[in-house]
């Protein structure tokens, strides 16, 4: 036929006929790249050059210029050029052409330079152009660790530099754990690990390790301690390992009463657990999945300071055994891992998660808030806890399909993350309990004001009555917004946390106690100035999913039994005896005093303001939420009277402290629905409000109007 198969155009995966006139230029040209060809081999076998690299890696100009024979007066080609680009020239001018064409744009790495070549090694789509085929020579430099070909300088660099943080400084690219001289040792609560130089970027290392989540830790630790208290000893599981650190400090500081499990899927981190194990002198259970091997290291009993360590999918792992501690902390979300989570988790036991794709979570990206939480979100004023409320509600979704409930025992919500941390009720009724807990919110756009719906599968004929405010009659358009479905319930159980802070201050957790005591302080909700450490009621017993359990401050005993709970009897008069006295329910959401303040008057001070709720009647306390965030029972409406109240206009604001009161504002206040301690501040605005009082004060601010009235 006269048409053969090219093998160079074959090495770019595209089969083109090409006519045998052209195969012999193209033998021609061959045989010119001969020399070159026998000149990277014998480069090759140097000694000081690293086996198998391209020819346009090269220590000093000077080994690049041998590639091209500029000894000898005659014109040669430049060896990093097709002929087409560069055609052969004398020996000054190509020294220039290696020089400022190849050398000064070439890429360091270890002494030895990555030289930018133009010949036609990287793959490229020909350009078919009527019947020729024409190849494109495109610049490139050759990778010295693998065998990737790079065309931007800037883009090669941060290719090496991703080497370089993984370890990996191989002649050819395989994955190999790094030196241990490239380890750095990190040490946090007593406890240390060793860490990769890039362990702060989870996409690109085995070994993640943020320091920053350093308080997500302490609570998790603080949480497991609180359940080591009331039975001994408990399975705890780590799902995602990555350096080990998590379950280090809970065998560490815990001993005998917990049975840490770590677990990662990847090898790398495996081995980098195993030897974080033997740097805190820590016996190790492997579990590989299909034989166990045991190492040990130090001495001590059989069962004492013994982590197992297991290769699997967090999924597996938890699918094939039971435990009473289970904490979850993927890259993003956790969704995927919830049903496995529940599946064999014990009775009374505690799942925590950790999310991190704040992203979705806090309404930057709600279409992935829809795709993995099946919740419809917008940015708010309360976005943290609206973020909260929508992973309690995913996981009590997933409970309810395995016939467990959830009590919600803690939920954090900060600049990195969301944590979670649940008490599981076995049983389809605490499963339907909790599953009524779930329902959607309305939220008027307007003015912020938001409702959780009603239960109840009618449809009402106008949804917009059950917010407490007018918006929807007095502003054109539609209002208000159906979020959800979000977790209606309380967010924090304060017993949970009051023996939490205990544990935190008997460990000396610094970080975690501050914003305990804040949570304990929301829980109640109340003002740091009532702050104790006892609950009001009986001081010595707490009250959880309905069971109460001695705090360790009088007894180590629980009524908490292996995860078994007394006779109904027992609970049933141990509640009636000591059943608090507010039993109102927590408040949900809460008032950013910032986005609802009034322009042109200064705001009373943040604790000043909670006082002044307080006196009103209302149930008020800060949030860890947002710094300037107001907790409390009061309608919008009223939140608002009370602010404008005690507000000073900015222009008398250094002359007097004190309540301004302008007319109308007992109408708003009379038009929602109030505490009794309102009627009181109804007749103390009644007697203030006389003629010329408030005319004065504007009298005084605007003698120019006045002027020109």
């Amino acid at each position: 036929d006269g048409l053969v198969v090219s093998e160079k155009v074959k090495s770019n995966n595209i089969d083109v006929k090409i006519p045998k006139s052209e195969l012999e230029a193209e033998e021609k040209g061959a045989e010119e790249e001969r020399p070159r060809e026998s000149d990277s081999n014998i480069l090759d076998l140097s000694s000081d050059y690293p086996r198998g690299k391209h020819i346009s890696i090269q220590r000093h100009l000077a080994d690049l210029e041998k590639l091209a024979d500029l000894s000898e007066d005659e014109r040669k080609p430049c060896p990093l050029c097709p002929e087409e680009k560069f055609k052969a020239c004398y020996s000054h001018k190509l020294h220039r052409h290696l020089q400022n064409l190849h050398w000064k744009v070439s890429v360091e790495f270890e002494g030895y330079r990555m030289c930018i070549c133009h010949l036609s090694c990287r793959p490229v789509k020909p350009n078919l152009v009527g019947d020729q085929t024409l190849s494109k020579m495109g610049a490139h430099y050759h990778c010295i660790i693998c065998s990737a070909t790079i065309v931007r300088r800037t883009d090669m660099i941060g290719h090496i530099n991703r080497h370089v943080n993984k370890g990996e400084t191989e002649s050819r690219f395989s994955t190999v754990r790094a030196p241990k001289s490239s380890y750095k040792v990190v040490k946090e609560s007593a406890t240390d690990v060793q860490v990769l130089p890039n362990h702060s970027t989870p996409q690109k290392t085995d070994s993640y390790f943020n320091p920053k989540m350093k308080l997500n830790r302490q609570l998790i630790f603080c949480a497991l301690a609180v359940l080591a208290g009331e039975r001994k000893p408990i399975e705890c599981l780590d799902a995602f390992g990555a350096t080990g650190i998590m379950g280090l400090q809970w065998a560490k500081h815990l001993r005998s009463s917990v049975k840490v499990t770590i677990n990662d899927c990847n090898e790398n981190s495996v081995t980098m657990i195993k030897e974080n194990c033997h740097l805190n002198k820590m016996k190790v259970k492997l579990n590989i999945g299909e034989e166990d091997n045991d190492e040990t290291v130090g001495n001590g009993e059989e069962n004492s300071d013994t982590i197992e360590v297991t290769k699997m999918d967090a999924n597996v792992v938890m699918h094939l055994r039971s435990f009473d501690f289970i904490h979850l902390d993927p890259f993003g979300s956790s969704v995927n891992y919830l049903d496995s989570a529940f599946r064999n988790v014990r009775n009374l036991g505690i799942v925590s998660l950790t999310s991190t794709d704040i992203s979705s979570l806090y309404a930057k990206a709600q279409h992935v808030a829809l795709r993995h939480y099946g919740c419809n979100i917008v940015r708010t004023e309360y976005y943290k806890e609206l973020a909260a409320r929508t992973v309690i509600a995913a996981v009590t979704r997933a409970a309810a399909r395995c016939n467990k409930g959830i009590e919600v025992l803690l939920a954090v919500a900060l600049e990195h993350f969301v944590l979670v941390v649940v008490r599981v009720l076995r049983g389809p009724t605490p499963a339907d309990d909790s599953a009524k807990k779930v329902r959607y919110l309305i939220h008027c756009q307007w003015c912020e004001e938001r409702v959780f719906q009603k239960e109840g599968n009618m449809v009402e004929e106008n949804p917009y009555q059950q917010l407490p405010c007018d918006c929807y009659g007095s502003m054109p358009g539609k209002t208000a917004v159906l979020l959800g479905p979000l977790w209606s319930g309380a967010l924090f159980n304060t017993g949970f946390l009051r023996r939490m802070l205990l544990e935190a201050v008997q460990y000396g957790l610094d970080e975690a106690q501050s914003l305990l005591k804040t949570l304990v302080c929301e829980a109640d909700c109340t003002t740091p100035k009532h702050f104790s450490t006892h609950g009001p009621g009986d001081e010595n017993k707490q009250e959880e999913c309905g069971v109460y359990i001695r705090t360790p401050n009088t007894s180590a005993e629980s009524y908490l039994v292996h995860g078994k709970r007394k006779s109904e009897e027992v609970l049933r008069s141990t509640a009636k005896r000591q059943r608090p006295e507010h039993s109102a329910e927590h408040p949900p959401f809460y008032y950013n005093i910032h986005r609802h303040s009034i322009k042109g008057m200064n705001m009373p001070k943040l604790n000043k303001f909670l006082n002044y709720l307080s006196e009103a009647g209302y149930r008020v306390s800060r949030t860890h939420f947002d710094p300037m965030g107001v907790r409390t029972n009061a309608p919008l409406a009223q939140f608002k009277t009370v602010l404008m109240k005690y507000s000073t206009p900015t222009y008398v604001g250094a002359q007097a402290e004190g309540p301004v009161h302008l007319p109308g504002e007992i109408q708003v206040g009379e038009e929602v629905p109030a505490a009794p301690a309102i009627k009181v501040e109804e007749a103390e605005l009644a007697e203030d409000d006389k003629p010329g009082v408030a005319t004065a004060v504007f009298t005084q601010s605007y003698p120019t109007h006045c002027a020109a009235d």
